[in-house]
């Protein structure tokens, strides 16, 4: 028998990274699908294809291009985002457990934006288009304050006390927000209970706008740095051999995995685990090579956060459970059995 070359084993990996990848799409596309008919006023498959065409009537016009659409979109765009976001985190500190929600990135967001709404006369004028900058002020302050606590000169970061300083702050911020909602009038009160839920408030096509732009930029832009995250995964003594500048890629690459989180957050409310599960789920599937498994992570984050919505929108109708509890219900489980096959 022949021994199988590199060259063949790099082409079947690439072969069936794609073939997931494609499957996931699939999948993706079918709940977008079921989604869209999905919801307290029933809409058939044949009314919701009439309606996309422009032949459905006023209210089924309504339903879907102005509630269910926007919504959906924005489900996606946050679960991808939030997904890569904790690839990232994964790959520069190479601890398994890191994720912006676990790490207090999406606390230090939410804080600056309950600072915001705290302030701001009314909730509902809040600037749309403000609001992702202001979560990503508040997420990279936390960001700033977790890197220097955590980083040790000559040792770097490391993965356990990157992940332990993360608790601890993102449990400190918690605090504080709890305590500063005791001040807050009811109306803000319940917007800022619903956010703190994980629910997806903002459903409307400005909010798709808000966030867009974070997405398209920031993505290709990691996607193009995932030979980088392949070299930074080998350790830091390996990588600066390599020729690489460890700590200024670190530093750009969490940016750009703040930034994401902090978008997302700023539509999506406190909407945890994605960025632990995607990833960890990309990685079993295609492997650990960046090129492969950040689009993946990107999918598979997608593939949740819709379905969870979907879920969460359909369970107890005409309530709804917010998107958050339904991936908290997956993800910390997932997330203590992660936890114990590390310890073991």
């Amino acid at each position: 028998m022949h021994p199988i070359s590199a060259e063949s084993m790099e082409a079947r990996r690439l072969r069936r990274g794609m073939m997931v990848m494609s499957i996931m799409s699939a999948l993706i596309i079918i709940v977008f699908i079921i989604s869209m008919n999905t919801g307290h006023i029933r809409l058939t498959p044949l009314e919701v294809l009439k309606t996309l065409f422009g032949f459905g009537t006023d209210k089924q016009v309504l339903i879907l291009w102005q509630f269910r659409l926007p919504r959906i979109v924005i489900s996606v765009l946050i679960g991808a985002g939030l997904a890569v976001s904790g690839c990232i985190m994964q790959g520069i500190s190479r601890n398994a457990l890191a994720d912006p929600g676990i790490l207090g990135i999406n606390a230090g967001a939410g804080l600056m934006l309950m600072l915001f709404i705290s302030f701001y006369p009314t909730t509902a004028a809040a600037p749309v288009f403000l609001m992702p900058v202001l979560a990503f002020i508040g997420a990279g302050l936390t960001a700033v304050l977790i890197y220097a606590l955590a980083y040790k000169r000559h040792q770097g970061l490391s993965p356990n006390r990157l992940l332990l300083t993360g608790i601890a702050v993102a449990a400190g911020i918690s605090a504080a927000m709890i305590v500063m909602t005791l001040r807050l009038d009811p109306d803000k009160y319940q917007f800022v209970a619903t956010w703190l839920a994980g629910s997806i408030w903002g459903t409307n096509w400005e909010f798709v706008f808000s966030l867009l732009p974070w997405i398209c930029v920031l993505l290709p832009y990691v996607m193009l740095k995932a030979q980088t995250m392949n070299v930074l995964n080998l350790g830091e003594s390996t990588a600066t051999g390599l020729g690489a500048n460890v700590s200024h890629e670190q530093v750009k690459l969490l940016g750009a995995g703040v930034a994401l989180a902090a978008s997302c957050v700023a539509v999506s409310g406190g909407i945890g685990f994605v960025g632990l599960i995607g990833p960890h789920l990309a990685r079993r599937l295609v492997g650990p090579k960046h090129q492969l498994l950040l689009p993946a992570s990107a999918l598979t984050g997608a593939l949740l956060v819709l379905t969870a919505d979907t879920i969460g929108r359909s369970v107890i109708q005409p309530s709804e459970i917010p998107t958050g509890v339904v991936t908290a219900v997956i993800g910390a489980p997932y997330f203590l059995y992660l936890l114990a096959r590390s310890r073991s």
